[in-house]
């Protein structure tokens, strides 16, 4: 196997201390509160975002534009997926370092440090996962190098444009629209959840996601927990998969009105576990969208197991925004996490509101 530069196999020691210090250093998971000029600072990031694309697509060869650049109205742009499998958009493989480099400054400009942390600590777990499994690394299974690239339409022509990077247990996938950006669905897995042996043995790369939401449901009293248990069984999966739209039937669980105010505030920080992997102004703009909305309208549902080790699941719901976390596979060491927007998936409201606007169409 080629050596990855770009993806050191030491960038999980420097996770497992990010995940470390948030975990256990009391640094707060709130988003700051908005600055001033939010608006201006949105629109600086979305310039940074095109012009990465931009300089991307100017340096692919003629055979490697056509596996990653799609007009934007292409239905791929609504595909996405979290298993290991082939993908259309151009492989890390097969970019060149300099390539390499621009695909990972693009992560960075729809990412928070951690989540770019997240990001490519994910990546580089395939390495991990494929020793675990007696598996050759670099084989067509498990590999760190199998993450695609795909960009949707022109970044700097001002019209709707797109981006998607994906491969196992990541999918990201971003829609600008008139200066306003879509980040969902946003998913993120680990398998093993916890590194059972071996160099990196005791690393967990979403400690967050799984701890809190165990140290929630262990807040609740006994009728508090019966409202939010809805399964004693954990699901296989995350309910939503890799719908294109995310629903849900009825609400679920212990509304956010049958809580304690210390429960409340519990509840709000796993909330923004899953914030702090946006960009700061994305993720206070989609908190405060939350409490304009109403927390009365968000609930909290489980299913499964409350101790280490035994399957279990959880979501976090309200009117506009899904977050689901499954811990079943591989003996409870197997995560899923995703947070969707019912109406906002890539980027569907931002369009319906440009195209109801635009005199273009």
């Amino acid at each position: 196997m080629k050596n990855v530069s770009s993806i050191p196999s030491l960038l999980l020691i420097s996770l497992i201390s990010v995940a470390i210090c948030f975990a256990l250093c009391g640094i707060s998971t709130q988003p700051s509160q908005p600055a001033e000029n939010a608006e201006a600072e949105s629109f600086s990031s979305g310039n940074d975002m095109a012009q990465t694309a931009r300089e991307f697509l100017s340096s692919l060869s003629e055979d490697q534009r056509a596996k990653a650049h799609f007009t934007f109205e292409n239905d791929e742009r609504k595909n996405f997926n979290f298993l290991p499998m082939t993908r259309k958009g151009l492989i890390f493989k097969d970019m060149n370092e300099a390539q390499r480099q621009l695909c990972l400054t693009l992560l960075k400009t729809g990412l928070s440090d951690k989540g770019y942390f997240q990001a490519t600590g994910i990546m580089s777990n395939e390495d991990i996962l494929s020793d675990l499994e007696g598996r050759e690394r670099g084989g067509e299974y498990r590999n760190p190098e199998f993450y695609y690239l795909a960009i949707f339409g022109d970044p700097v022509s001002g019209d709707p444009w797109g981006w998607r990077f994906e491969g196992h247990h990541l999918s990201l996938n971003y829609t600008s629209v008139d200066d306003r950006l879509a980040v969902t669905p946003n998913f993120m897995g680990a398998n093993p959840a916890r590194v059972p042996s071996g160099a990196y043995a005791g690393s967990r790369l979403l400690p967050e996601e799984e701890d809190l939401g165990r140290r929630f449901m262990q807040s609740l009293d006994e009728s508090q927990q019966r409202l939010a248990l809805i399964s004693r069984t954990a699901f296989p999966d995350i309910v939503t998969g890799n719908q294109r739209t995310a629903a849900l039937g009825k609400k679920e669980g212990i509304p956010y009105t049958a809580l304690l105010e210390e429960q409340q505030e519990l509840l709000d920080r796993l909330v923004r576990v899953y914030l702090t992997r946006m960009k700061a102004e994305v993720a206070d703009e989609k908190w405060l969208s939350i409490q304009r909305e109403g927390l009365e309208n968000v609930y909290f549902a489980w299913a499964g197991g409350l101790q280490p080790g035994t399957g279990h699941y959880y979501r976090i719901h309200g009117k506009s925004f899904l977050i689901e976390y499954d811990n079943t596979q591989n003996n409870a060491n197997h995560i899923h996490t995703v947070w969707r927007d019912f109406n906002g998936d890539f980027g569907r409201d931002l369009l319906q509101e440009h195209y109801r606007h635009s005199h273009k169409h």
